[in-house]
């Protein structure tokens, strides 16, 4: 027998939102792009071209602040679709565990290494790569100045799973969301109430405890990233706080553009590594919580009104982003590494980079489809799940 969750009092306003699906298209579109930028950017990263660009702090410190804290908030919402369709919580847990934790698994056993081979081989390191995977890979603590140890950027499969563990433990007491939708509703409320004690919480964790990555360390993340998750889940299940968006969208839009333009400066006045005194980076870090709600806020109703429509690729696009998202940045890393050395216009490189990480999400995507166990192993999901009709409105 079915178990409804208890968590939320409204039926869901969507079966499949089109809208949130494009949303999550285009955001691991603009990561890709982010992350093969990051390769000629100021900032610090795995692969570092001979040159460095400071003409890319404006575009890319503009969207730092929301790239991730709109997949976390899309990620919720898919969660609620997911647990609705799912025969009660201990269901949707298996489910989840499937998508996530086993793609994490062969990630940290076959991705990961790759690139921590390429790191190390850029210090010094002149093993092979099976005589690093064998030897040297399963280390605790620094291999030539890397340290092990680590996510790489599967960091976010891992929080996902954390937190999709804790919105279920929460679901699973019973706990309604009915009085916080209610509080929210009003007024412009949506957009500035949520503020105060995600700006309070980050910047009482700012001078505390370390900005590092780290399901236990990473705490000033996790007051982030969580809410934005819970607020997807929520929004899901409550077709009054879907008005409640729509309400304060050009709000939120002036408020992205102020804080946007608050980061941007911070990071074009104290590029790379520079450190801001305190009270800049106090501003820097609220302008940053800032513009991840507005924008996330702005995107959701822009996609809630224009996006919501189905397109013959819309499919396919949908249920290729989780696989390109564990193989892309390994991808991005091993084409750096080879195609830097060639002395190629920093543009030229740039494009070879960018063009050889899709081919690989390509042709893992065309693989997974094909063979059923590797489509497992890089978090494909079966065909039926992405087909299933939608509610009317």
């Amino acid at each position: 027998m079915r178990h409804e969750p208890r968590i939320i009092a409204a039926a869901p306003a969507h079966g499949r939102h089109f809208g949130m699906d494009w949303l999550r298209i285009a955001a691991f579109a603009v990561l890709i792009v982010y992350h093969a930028a990051m390769v000629f950017a100021p900032w610090d990263w795995l692969v570092k071209a001979p040159r460095t660009y400071p003409a890319l702090i404006p575009p890319m410190a503009f969207v730092t602040p929301w790239r991730l804290a709109l997949l976390f908030a899309v990620s919720g919402y898919a969660s609620r679709i997911l647990l609705d369709r799912s025969a009660g919580i201990a269901a949707f847990l298996r489910s989840r565990a499937h998508r996530l934790l086993v793609p994490l698994a062969f990630g940290m056993v076959t991705l990961v290494p790759l690139e921590m081979w390429v790191r190390v081989r850029l210090n010094g390191y002149s093993g092979t790569l099976p005589h690093f995977w064998m030897q040297d890979y399963w280390r605790w603590g620094e291999l030539m100045g890397v340290g092990f140890p680590s996510w790489e950027h599967l960091w976010f499969v891992a929080y996902l799973a954390a937190y999709t563990g804790v919105l279920a433990g929460i679901v699973a007491t019973g706990r309604r969301a009915d009085r916080i939708v209610a509080l929210l509703s009003p007024s412009l409320r949506l957009l500035w109430l949520p503020l105060v004690p995600l700006i309070g919480i980050k910047l009482a964790l700012l001078f505390v405890v370390p900005e590092q990555q780290g399901l236990l360390t990473d705490w000033a993340g996790h007051a982030e990233y969580f809410p934005l998750l819970v607020f997807g889940f929520v929004l899901a299940g409550h077709r009054a706080l879907w008005a409640s968006v729509h309400r304060v969208a050009p709000e939120a839009r002036v408020f992205a553009l102020a804080a946007g333009l608050i980061v941007v400066s911070v990071e074009w006045n104290f590029p790379a590594e520079a450190m801001p005194p305190h009270g800049v980076m106090a501003i820097d870090r609220a302008a940053r919580i800032v513009m991840a709600w507005s924008m996330t806020l702005a995107l959701f109703a822009f996609a809630d009104r224009h996006l919501d429509r189905d397109h013959r690729w819309r499919g396919t696009l949908a249920r290729a982003v989780f696989p390109a998202y564990l193989l892309h940045h390994t991808a991005l890393v091993v084409a750096a590494w080879w195609f830097l050395p060639l002395g190629l216009h920093p543009l030229i490189a740039f494009l070879a980079i960018l063009a050889a990480s899709i081919g690989i999400c390509v042709l893992g995507y065309l693989a997974g489809s094909r063979i059923g166990w590797l489509g497992t192993l890089i978090g494909l999901p079966p065909i039926k799940q992405l087909s299933g009709a939608r509610a009317s409105r």
